[in-house]
């Protein structure tokens, strides 16, 4: 059954949640919700409070088509263009990787490192490894009112959307992106360095949802061999980066919790977690400069 504009809200929710499961999609309901929302153009209260307005000819023909789009696996953020991070807007690009909640856990673990400056961070100086949308840099100056900060990535479009999100998030008068492998090159020192780098073994990607194998770029995903290949390259930079004092807050790989903590601990730093993520998962840890 086609979408529609006779079709009221709930029932279009219903539709779409049924076509979604039917396809395999967990997150059925959800994307069902989502997409219906942006289509119509409304917030979900319109919807608590007018379950039965019929669609009309306009939404029905966009929501048509965001549901094409979604039964061959392209994840909802890149039918819209955008995704919510700490509750902030981004806006995305195929270069970029879509923001996890998950990854919201590696702001988390870095304002309860950074808890005795929190409220006191004027001048404090934050550099991203791998900044892709923005999103870990935007947050913690959206946080930090004091503070600025540095985000680097090694792919142009990347650092453009990073950017406009910094602008669109009001933001841009402390954030700066430049071109960069790791912060080779980049001026420090920095008082708290972030990076959610990638960290999935290249054996591995070839097994993963669609929605991430086929759509999420895949150097934001390969890890090289054994996932850890980042890791080692940020260990490389944090001597010249990183500010007497300085903390680094950084995503791992559920399983992960042994391993990446190996790499800095050989090198004398202080190991901070693991921090868990909403499915109570290992998700980040924090290191101390020795």
């Amino acid at each position: 059954m086609s979408i529609t504009e006779s079709m009221t809200r709930v029932e279009a929710l219903k539709h779409l949640g049924d076509v979604f499961r039917g396809v395999g999609i967990e997150t059925a309901q959800r994307d069902a919700r989502l997409l219906l929302l942006h289509a119509s153009g409304i917030e979900h209260m319109d919807l608590l409070r007018s379950p039965r307005e019929t669609l009309g000819a306009d939404v029905a023909l966009r929501l048509q088509d965001y549901v094409s789009q979604r039964v061959t696996r392209i994840p909802v953020a890149r039918i819209l263009g955008e995704w919510e991070f700490w509750s902030l807007p981004f806006t995305l690009v195929v270069e970029s990787l879509v923001p996890r909640p998950d990854s919201e856990t590696v702001v988390a673990a870095a304002l309860i490192a950074l808890k005795e400056r929190r409220h006191a961070n004027e001048g404090l100086r934050i550099l991203d490894l791998g900044t892709g949308s923005g999103c870990l840099l935007i947050s913690l100056l959206h946080e930090m009112k004091g503070a600025c900060g540095v985000g680097v990535d090694i792919v142009p479009e990347a650092i453009a959307i990073a950017q406009h999100n910094a602008e669109r998030n009001g933001v841009a008068d402390r954030a700066s992106f430049e071109a960069a492998h790791w912060g080779k090159g980049v001026t420090g020192p920095f008082d708290l360095i972030v990076s959610n780098p990638p960290y999935i073994a290249d054996s591995i990607i070839d097994t993963l949802e669609p929605e991430v194998r086929v759509h999420d770029p895949r150097l934001a995903l390969s890890g090289g061999a054994d996932g850890l290949d980042a890791y080692r390259a940020i260990a490389d930079t944090l001597p010249e980066l990183l500010a007497p004092g300085g903390i680094v807050a950084i995503e791992i790989g559920s399983d992960q919790a042994e391993s990446v903590p190996a790499i800095y601990r050989a090198r004398g730093y202080e190991i901070e977690g693991p921090f868990a993520d909403f499915g109570a998962r290992p998700r980040a840890i924090v290191l101390r400069r020795p």
